[in-house]
């Protein structure tokens, strides 16, 4: 998880969410209004959040894996 410096409010790791934490998509949501995609995560508080597609990166695909959320080793990252 990652914030932008001039992102939206509620900012995630201020509202449960971690960093070196990927999370599970749990859905998708495209209101006709507009041309964003929201993905839907659970934080680790268990609240549903609806997350702007700008803002979501793909970390993994592993269908094996049924959690919601995947420790990362950020000793990898540089």
């Amino acid at each position: 998880m990652h914030e932008l410096d001039n992102g939206p409010r509620p900012l995630p790791l201020q509202s449960g969410f971690s960093v070196g934490t990927a999370y599970r998509v749990l859905g998708c949501f495209n209101p006709s209004e507009t041309s964003d995609a929201y993905y839907i995560l659970a934080s680790d508080r268990d609240e549903i959040w609806f997350i702007c597609n700008r803002y979501v990166r793909v970390v993994a695909l592993d269908a094996s894996h049924k959690g919601v959320r995947y420790p990362l080793d950020l000793s990898l990252h540089h």
